[in-house]
């Protein structure tokens, strides 16, 4: 609470520089991956300046000190803005690896017969360690191996409990820790092995925001994770595993947000089949309410070029066009030589899209019909009301975020303006399509808060005088899922 009243404080104090920080004049998110190529405070700000709405940190790499420096840095930033800044906490999840080999690598040709052995003896072109005794038990014959994203194909031959044999189909060079992908198969693992549940409670007692769930299966994978979080964080299920697009529905159900990481999801599919999948999902992610996520891949050239390829552009405005709520950058950022220009970039083509009549009209077509209950009726009828009156915004009051993100799902032409008392909820807002969070924690009751929602609007130049806002909240106040009043409101 205090620190949400020093977020407020400074935004009131330094109303010029916090709204040109505070104000993003486009609706879908970016997601920056913080590593070498970004690793300061200046560098942060930087980031934020040119774009970023969520940080993340990859607990793939790096040290517990390094993404602890991060988090000190983003907090810092988050108290010189005045703005709520998310951070998100990728764990590694269950990956199988390969183990180690002679001389680090070794050469597998087409045709060649290898062994997969469970023992962790060195590796060369005849037998390749494989130290996962769970793998062994779903190994069959005919069960395909994709190595290195794909490089490298083995199909099995013969199948112990300790030892498979199999058939190289794609040959090339395999080196220590490659990674290993076995497309159609349930993996009998926990999506939280011992360097995740170290790395989950660090990141929580860093004060994470949202935690990236890898490799997620099916929804007990992110029932036990969130009863490990305990509500202390919102969990983002990344979908990377064919088997988890069979059970799509219940897992987004489960989830607080979703990312569609398409390096290994596209390993184990069809490349053919990625594109449709991707629109399936947002799809099914925004008729749940549930903010989605696009990632992998997306401006990859920047890594080491100052410029996109058109199709790397291309494919950053098809996800916009989708309705997805962010795109996310990786390498580009982390390790890349243009870190800020991947950010310009990746803002300048959600600006572009977001100002096609074709985006609006692909948008407003895939509204869906409310549920029977009165907040998703409010929320309809206030994105309704909203485009009939011409309003300059929408402004929600919300404890738990839930009126801001059903106004969110609606996908509205306007400005979503979101007051809270919650600084958590604030931060989990970040993710959340169209949705800006001011600090409001002083709100006493319903007049009030319309009082004080025309104030901010005003302050903040979301709406000039004369000009009308749509104002929903549930009453009595924190109690979530209460949404129950629409108010048409002008500024004096």
């Amino acid at each position: 609470m205090i620190f949400g009243v020093l977020l407020y404080a400074l935004a009131r104090t330094s109303t010029l520089f916090y709204i040109y920080v505070m104000r993003r004049f486009r609706q879908a998110k970016i997601v920056a991956t913080l590593g070498p190529a970004s690793h300061s405070l200046d560098s942060v700000r930087e980031l934020f300046d040119s774009g970023t709405d969520v940080f993340r940190l990859n607990f793939s790499h790096g040290s517990h000190e390094d993404h602890a420096a991060r988090v000190s840095w983003i907090r810092e930033l988050e108290i010189e803005t005045g703005r709520p800044v998310a951070i998100l906490t990728d764990l590694q999840g269950p990956k199988v690896r390969v183990g180690k080999f002679l001389d680090g690598a070794s050469e597998l040709s087409v045709g060649d017969i290898v062994k997969l052995d469970l023992n962790k003896n060195l590796g060369d072109s005849s037998c390749i360690p494989l130290p996962h005794p769970e793998i062994f038990t779903i190994l069959k014959v005919g069960t395909e191996l994709l190595i290195d994203d794909g490089k490298l194909c083995l199909k099995i031959i013969k199948a112990e409990s300790q030892i498979a044999e199999a058939e190289v189909v794609t040959g090339g060079s395999i080196s220590d820790h490659k990674g290993v992908n076995i497309p159609n198969a349930v993996l009998p693992i926990s999506p939280l092995g011992e360097k995740d549940r170290q790395d989950l409670n660090f990141a929580l007692e860093l004060g994470a925001d949202l935690i990236g769930l890898s490799f997620v299966q099916r929804p007990d994978d992110v029932l036990e994770a969130s009863e490990l979080v305990g509500g202390r964080a919102s969990i983002l299920s990344k979908l990377e595993k064919p088997s988890a697009i069979d059970q799509l529905d219940q897992i987004i159900k489960v989830s607080d947000a979703i990312m569609i990481a398409r390096g290994d999801l596209g390993v184990e599919l069809p490349p053919e089949d990625l594109p449709s999948l991707q629109k399936q999902i947002i799809r099914k992610c925004r008729q749940q309410g549930k903010p989605v996520v696009v990632a992998t891949q997306m401006l990859e050239s920047m890594i080491e070029a100052p410029k996109p390829t058109r199709a790397e552009a291309s494919d950053v405005a098809t996800a916009i066009y989708d309705g997805a709520d962010a795109v996310m950058l990786s390498a580009e950022t982390a390790a890349g030589k243009y870190p800020l220009d991947a950010v310009k970039m990746m803002d300048s083509i959600i600006h572009r899209v977001e100002r096609d009549p074709e985006f609006w009209y692909r948008t407003n077509s895939e509204h869906r019909d409310p549920e029977a209950n009165a907040p998703d009726a409010i929320t309809d009828a206030a994105r309704q009301v909203a485009h009939t009156i011409s309003a300059a915004a929408i402004i929600t009051y919300t404890t738990s975020g839930s009126t801001t993100l059903r106004a969110s799902r609606g996908r509205p032409d306007v400005p979503i303006l979101c007051l809270t008392e919650s600084l958590v909820t604030a931060r989990k807002l970040a993710l959340a399509w169209g949705v800006q969070c001011v600090m409001a924690p002083d709100v006493i009751n319903f007049s009030n808060m319309v009082g004080r929602a025309c104030q901010i609007a005003k302050e903040f130049e979301y709406a000039l005088p004369e000009q009308s806002v749509v104002i929903t909240a549930g009453v009595p106040f924190g109690t979530p899922g209460t949404t129950n009043i629409l108010r048409i409101a002008k500024i004096d």
